[in-house]
């Protein structure tokens, strides 16, 4: 992927990757699916630093953090919130859960049943959520990263289709290089217990989220990314093609990819740099295994720009 960052995110990104070394990319689309507005699904083995990058992710961009880990027998309630009956004051109070809080890691989010996998993915789509007819506002920003281990099958409740939809962006963190690796292992960088400087304040990310979404897509632009939606839908390949949710996130990721590389417009680039964490998770081929870089090939050895 050929890509240039703009400074004012490159110091973003150099701060969390003293801590997750070797990662820029990783954490350069996470960004931008923050700045999208969308939510992140990472899906990979234990150890390789999910929770590094989310930690670090929400300190950099000054937000408060929460997590929440899943289980087999959590109810809606535990993530919610509940009301209950204050005998001091004579009525119900209603006592937010741990889901109120502008940066939640849903750690292994397929361990809990579909009801409660639901109450989140809920949350997630509308920010805000329904208590007893009551209606609560989630923080704004609000951004979810969820995750799963895809090895993981004894105890868990794989998310339907429907629901991975609500993730913008779908990707692993994968094993750091040798050189990275020969610097963890060494003691000298990476997955440190130091917390990271915020660089960021509310307002310029209230800008910087605007300005994400008001790059321009022009026409030709338009018509190359009505052709991959059609190719997967039409092609025959995929049990499903892309839905209306997913190419809207497919146009959101494109319009903050740009951001990121300080532009006011997006490129046939940008589409295809993106094109594979926001199909992933979405498109299923009908024969063989389905991974990113195959969705990829399969798109754009079919559909070529001609930009």
């Amino acid at each position: 992927m050929n890509y240039t960052i703009a400074s004012e995110f490159t110091v973003l990104i150099d701060a969390i990757e003293t801590h997750l070394v070797g990662k820029r990319e990783t954490i350069a689309l996470s960004l931008a699916t923050f700045f999208a507005g969308g939510h992140l699904l990472l899906e990979d083995i234990p150890g390789v630093g999910k929770t590094t990058l989310a930690k670090h992710l929400s300190q950099v961009l000054g937000l408060d953090f929460g997590r929440i880990q899943f289980t087999s027998d959590m109810l809606p309630s535990d993530i919610l919130g509940v009301n209950y009956y204050n005998q001091k004051e004579g009525a119900f109070i209603f006592k937010k859960g741990p889901i109120f809080t502008s940066f939640l890691l849903a750690d292994e989010i397929n361990r809990s049943m579909p009801k409660t996998q639901s109450a989140l993915l809920q949350a997630m789509e509308e920010g805000s959520i329904s208590i007893d007819g009551t209606l609560h506002t989630l923080p704004k920003p609000f951004f979810v990263i969820g995750t799963q281990n895809p090895h993981e099958e004894v105890g868990t409740f794989p998310l339907p289709t429907s629901q991975l939809d609500r993730f913008m962006c779908s990707f692993g963190i994968g094993y750091p290089d040798s050189v990275s690796e020969r610097e963890i292992l060494k003691g000298e960088r990476g997955h440190s217990s130091a917390v990271s400087e915020t660089l960021l304040r509310p307002q310029q990310i209230e800008s910087y989220m605007k300005q994400a979404s008001e790059v321009t897509l022009s026409e030709t632009l338009l018509d190359f990314l009505q052709e991959i939606i059609a190719y997967t839908r039409e092609s025959g390949v995929f049990e499903y093609g892309l839905s209306t949710r997913g190419a809207l996130s497919l146009t959101a990721m494109t319009r903050s990819w740009a951001m990121l590389q300080g532009r006011t417009y997006a490129t046939a680039d940008d589409l295809q740099a993106v094109t594979a964490v926001v199909c992933s998770h979405r498109l299923q081929f009908k024969e063989g295994s389905t991974t990113a870089k195959r969705i990829h090939d399969e798109i754009f050895t079919h559909v070529r720009s001609d930009i």
